[in-house]
This record gives structure tokens, C-alpha cells and sequence, in this order.
């Protein structure tokens, strides 16, 4: 595996505080005749999901990863920009915001896995992908067809997410997730300045979920929603300005959120009390422009989330009841009642007797019912069994005019696509995610504040109409 190096040196609000980058290339291999980053990472809801940021103009994905593949609570996080460079299709190309660290071989190896588990790049999914192209491939439609489903750079982002998809629409999904990003940040900043986080309450009020002002209506069935997306894209992903207002503000250690610490001047003192890169990841204006991130938190660890109070983390995040599924979880993971590793080794076999057992051991974990088992084991790589709910059902009718119930969902959907085995969630995600981009445009050109209109009211074919009856007396 090749690895390069090169250093850049970028100035902050100071002209003084340089940045190093590491440059990291991921070789493709075989695959690199059908592999499109763009396609696989654009192939589930899961990448626009917090923390992960795609950028439609240089068609780069940003996210913060860990620095090892088992990280603790002091574990340090670095931004990645990942890339498929057209004069080098053949390899990926990683950009890692190293601040002032110096990465290790280790370090390297943890970073190149955990992008290569999100975007799939095992033997395994290689042999998938092409399995399934060849079985699907008489109907196929341009650009819905990838084999590949995106995913999250560990099993406990996964599973978490999958919990979240559970008992609510999209947009609260996406609020919940970035919600949790937002107090990771907020707990490793504490975490710098204490020496510890086990004592912390973030002080940030809980954040409001930002609903559309209006519902998106739709008087023509045929136009597409995308059209009314392209004024604000450019704006949405326009560079930063090279200048970034700071006001100076008395911090505390009351006082710790991302906002407040945004508003540091970067030659004040707190600046020596923290990593320098960790604080680089808040404060550079270079980073701001390179990524579109003006708050960097990632994804929470087990640990960090294990030591949370469940009706805090309720109310901070919006999480409702799932919060203490959540915790209890992490718990788990911590405590070594759930072993993650265990899980992953036993999927290995992609057999139907491996899947029933991991699906007997997901269904122990409080909050893995039905729904959130197959939607886990499809990001473990088994995709015969298709996750049902009322997605599913305006699914069937608009696509497949079936009068589908909750009772008949599960039948139909086994009739529908038994011919796709053992690819059956594959072809069904194909046409599903076919629909949405008929119905929104290119979801890969979508500007991230648009992904919240993609919910159930938005993907009839003929919205309702509002009732205006008359006021009577």
C-alpha cells in the first residue's frame, strides 16, 4: 500500500499557527473498473447523516475518524477528506488534517481500514457488487445500480444509526444524529481542559429542532422537488471567507461549548491548554473552507456515551426513549456483555446460519426488534432480508401498484424480489433509491440542507390537498 506524505502550510486568524497534512492513498485493486466514489458513498441515507459531509461541487467526502480502530474516551479524532482523483481512478485518495500531530504507522492503518469498511472495499463486497451487477443488470437504470451500501467506519456508529432510523421521520433522524456530534465535540474539549469527562454536564442548552417553514407543495406531480433546491445550493457551498469574526470572550470552565470556543482568538491563552489541533479543528479558517464544518464533532465512542445519564442525554440530543437503549448499550460494549469484534468475526461466513445467529444475539440488546436487527445486518453485509415499515408499503404502491398492509408488506416483498436472491434488500434499495432521485433529482447533487425534505409527504404521487372548508358560524 503506498503511502505519501507532503506538507501544506495554511495560516489562521494570526498568520502564524501552521497546519500539516498527511496524504494517504487507498489503491482499489480489481475494482477500480466499476468503482465511483460518488455512487457508493451517495447510496444510502446514512451519508447524510451527522458527522458525515458531502461535498457535491469537488465530490469529496469529509468526515473526523478515529486515530485507532478500538478508541477510549481520550482517543483523538482527525478530519478526513476522502477523494477519487480523475487522473488517478484507481485509488482513493485520503487527505488527513493532522494538525500538529505526527501519524503513525498504526495510525495510517486505522484510518485506511475505517474508510475502507465504510465504502466496502472487502474481497467480500467486491464479489457482491459483481454478483449482483450481473443479476440485476438486465433492468438496470443508469446510476441506481452500485452493489455497494454505505455505511459508518465502526459497528456501534451502525448500530446506533440504526436505532435512530426506528419510530420517526427523517429530518429527526438527521437531528438526532448531529445532536450527538455536537456533545461528542463538547466532551472532548472538556475532556482537554479537565484531564477528564466522567464529571461533565455540558452547560449548552439542548438544541431546537429546525423544522421547513413551509411544506414543500408540489402542484405538478411530474416536476421535479430538485428544481427548488438550486438557488440555495450555491450559497449552501460557496468557500468561507477567508476572515472569521472572533469575539473575545471570559471562558470558564462553565463555559465550554463549541460556540463559545469558536469565539477564542487563537493567540489567547486557552490556545496553550489545548491540543493545538484539536483547537484547529474549531478555529482554522483553511479547515472551514477545505471542509464546509464550522463545528467538528464525531461520531460518540462506547466510553463516552457509557458514562452519559440517560435523561441528560434524552434532553440534550432529543433522543426520547432512546437514549437509554443507547447508553445501555454503550455499556454493554464497555462492560464486555457486548463484544463488537465477536459480532463482526462471525459475519464473516455470510452464511444463513451465521446470520441467524447474529440475529439471535442483536435481538438480546434492548431496542433490537425486527426493524433495527435487518437494518444492522445489512451494514454487516447480509442482504437477503429487506427492513419493512411504512416506507415500504408507499414503496409497493407507487412502484409496484400493490395494495400492501402492515400485514402483507412482509409476503409481498418476499414475492416481489425472491427472484434477486440472495440480493434481495439490494434490488429493492436499487429501486427505491431510483424513485427518490426521480423524485428530488440527483441526491448526490442535493445541498445538505435540502435532505431533510425527503420524507413521506414529500414522496406521494399525488399530494394531498389541503381541506379549506368554510368556517361556519
Amino acid at each position: 500500500m503506498e503511502v505519501k506524505e507532503e506538507e501544506r502550510r495554511c495560516y489562521g486568524e494570526s498568520d502564524r499557527q501552521r497546519q500539516e497534512w498527511v496524504s494517504l492513498e487507498l489503491p482499489l485493486g480489481d475494482t477500480a473498473e466499476s468503482f465511483d466514489l460518488e455512487s457508493v458513498v451517495c447510496s444510502h441515507g446514512l451519508f447524510m447523516m451527522a458527522p458525515n459531509r458531502w461535498d457535491p461541487l469537488s465530490k469529496t467526502l469529509f468526515r473526523p475518524l478515529q486515530l485507532t480502530l478500538f478508541p477510549t474516551s481520550d482517543s483523538d479524532s482527525v478530519m478526513v477528506c476522502v477523494s477519487q482523483p480523475q487522473d488517478r481512478p484507481r485509488c482513493l485518495h485520503l487527505r488527513v488534517h493532522a494538525g500538529t500531530r505526527s501519524l503513525t504507522l498504526e495510525n495510517e492503518e486505522a484510518l485506511l481500514a475505517q474508510v475502507s469498511r465504510m465504502l466496502r472495499l472487502s474481497e467480500y463486497d467486491d464479489r457482491v457488487a459483481r454478483e449482483f451487477r450481473e443479476l440485476y443488470g438486465e433492468e438496470e437504470e443508469e446510476g441506481s445500480v452500485v452493489g455497494r451500501v454505505f455505511r459508518s467506519p465502526t459497528l456501534f456508529e451502525d448500530m446506533v444509526k440504526c436505532m435512530l432510523l426506528c419510530n420517526c421521520q427523517w429530518p429527526r433522524t438527521l437531528s438526532m444524529a448531529e445532536a450527538l456530534c455536537d456533545l461528542q465535540l463538547e466532551l472532548r474539549l472538556k475532556s482537554l481542559l479537565a484531564g477528564k469527562a466522567q464529571d461533565f454536564t455540558p452547560k449548552t442548552p439542548a438544541g431546537r429542532e429546525v423544522e421547513p417553514k413551509k411544506k414543500l407543495r408540489n402542484s405538478k406531480a411530474s416536476k421535479c422537488l430538485a428544481a427548488q433546491f438550486t438557488v440555495e445550493t450555491k450559497a449552501e457551498l460557496e468557500p468561507h471567507s477567508n476572515n472569521i469574526s472572533m469575539v473575545e470572550v471570559q471562558l470558564t470552565s462553565q463555559d465550554l461549548s463549541p460556540s463559545s470556543l469558536l469565539s477564542v482568538p487563537k493567540d489567547n491563552g486557552l490556545c496553550e491548554q489545548l491540543c493545538s489541533a484539536d483547537l484547529d479543528l474549531l478555529c482554522d479558517p483553511q479547515l472551514s473552507r477545505d471542509t464546509g464544518f464550522d463545528r467538528i464533532g464525531n461520531f460518540p465512542t462506547p466510553t463516552e456515551l457509557a458514562k452519559l445519564d440517560e435523561n441528560f442525554l434524552a434532553k440534550r440530543c432529543k433522543l426520547g426513549y432512546r437514549a437509554g437503549r443507547i447508553v445501555r448499550l454503550a455499556q454493554g460494549i464497555v462492560e464486555g456483555r457486548i463484544q463488537l469484534r465477536q459480532l463482526e468475526e462471525t459475519c464473516m461466513e455470510r452464511s444463513l446460519s451465521s446470520y441467524s445467529k447474529l440475529a439471535e444475539k442483536l435481538r438480546r440488546i434492548d431496542g433490537f426488534g425486527p426493524f433495527t436487527c435487518a437494518n444492522v445486518l445489512i451494514c454487516m453485509g447480509y442482504y437477503h432480508v429487506i427492513p419493512t415499515d411504512s416506507e415500504t408499503i408507499r414503496h409497493l404502491k407507487q412502484v409496484h401498484a400493490r395494495e400492501s398492509t402492515i400485514r402483507t408488506m412482509e409476503t409481498d416483498v418476499q414475492k416481489i424480489y425472491a427472484k434477486y436472491a440472495p440480493f434481495q434488500f439490494l434490488a429493492y434499495w436499487s429501486e427505491m433509491w431510483s424513485f427518490y432521485e426521480k423524485r428530488f433529482g440527483k441526491l448526490s447533487e442535493m445541498p445538505c440542507s435540502a435532505y431533510k425534505l425527503i420524507t413521506a409527504s414529500n414522496m406521494r404521487t399525488n399530494p394531498r390537498k389541503q381541506n379549506k372548508r368554510k368556517k361556519t358560524g
